[in-house]
């Protein structure tokens, strides 16, 4: 049976709803696969537990090439998106995307999985985040936990990334690094994909739709039930005075959609960053006729295999 409006607290179908007893019901983002090797593009996963405390996992990648090779690999670490309240890093959507990525780009990559709002609301996916980027920052000298990391992961050749809320993670990750040093690893580049940022006042057309101008908005007070609102420096960094001066790396990509309401934020992320006195390279690339995230859910159709490449690319260019 359909629930009844009576029994629904917050309603933000087709994501998740949440009932007047506590219940929560994802409604996507909810299917899991093991890891290990892909056949299609012989890549290898495993899943490895970053945090005792919390049990929280990394899933990482490495192309099957790295087994036989003495060079090590540029590393990136990635961190899923859906509003901070869905997904994993166990689900299909990102294996397949990452498994693709890796193979295009020969690199390492660790996705992180982070604990989900609304039980457990912000900043509990920025600090299980960071405790990630701090347990593989412990490889850095080939001592670490994990061999894989100890073994074929670049640590002077370090990016992160992440898609909607995973870059607004990645940003802030990004900004601690400047302000926490963590020794050893070299953070050369972070790739924003349709970046969830918002603010009190509109950049450009994003107030045309007051429904969705009103559900983004929600969102994020689902996810962080005690925000200052949409001005909150985690979710509008960009009109933060201090935005780009801790900036930890000196090359950006930042990846729009034509049809996705965000664009404006990621456009206006990078006007602000060039004019913050930031010293460092940032590019923008929108992809025409499509919506948010679309190379997730249409990973084979050409602007998503354009925007594979690009970002592999980019990687690829701060290799020795």
């Amino acid at each position: 049976m359909e629930p009844t409006a009576s029994e629904i607290r917050i309603d933000f179908a087709p994501m998740l709803r949440v009932y007047q007893d506590g219940r929560i019901e994802r409604l996507l983002g909810t299917q899991t696969v093991p890891p290990g090797l892909d056949p299609k593009t012989n890549v290898e996963s495993k899943d490895v537990v970053y945090s005792q405390e919390t049990a929280q996992c990394v899933r990482i990648y490495v192309p099957g090439t790295v087994f036989t090779s003495a060079q090590k690999l540029p590393l990136l670490v990635y961190f899923h998106g859906r509003g901070f309240c869905i997904e994993t890093a166990f689900s299909p959507t990102y294996r397949n995307y990452l498994n693709a990525l890796v193979s295009e780009a020969k690199i390492v990559a660790v996705s992180v999985d982070y604990r989900r709002a609304p039980e457990h609301p912000i900043p509990a996916a920025y600090d299980d985040s960071w405790t990630a980027l701090k347990w593989v920052a412990s490889h850095y000298d080939g001592n670490g936990p994990e061999q894989w990391l100890n073994r074929y992961a670049d640590f002077e050749n370090v990016y992160l990334s992440g898609d909607s809320a995973g870059a607004n993670i990645a940003h802030h990750i990004a900004i601690k690094t400047s302000k926490e040093k963590l020794d050893g690893m070299n953070l050369v580049g972070m790739i924003l994909s349709h970046p969830y940022f918002w603010g009190k006042e509109p950049v450009g057309d994003e107030d045309k739709n007051p429904a969705v101008w009103a559900e983004i908005e929600g969102i994020w007070r689902l996810a962080s039930p005690t925000t200052s609102g949409s001005d909150d420096p985690l979710i509008n960094p960009i009109d933060d005075q201090s935005f780009g001066r801790f900036l930890g790396c000196k090359r950006v990509l930042i990846c729009v959609a034509e049809n996705d309401i965000l664009k404006y934020r990621g456009w206006y992320y990078c006007e602000k960053l060039k004019n913050s006195g930031w010293d460092g390279e940032v590019e923008v690339v929108e992809a025409e006729g499509e919506d948010h995230v679309f190379h997730l859910s249409k990973p084979c159709c050409s602007n998503a295999v354009a925007k594979l490449k690009k970002v592999a690319e980019f990687m690829n260019q701060g290799k020795d």
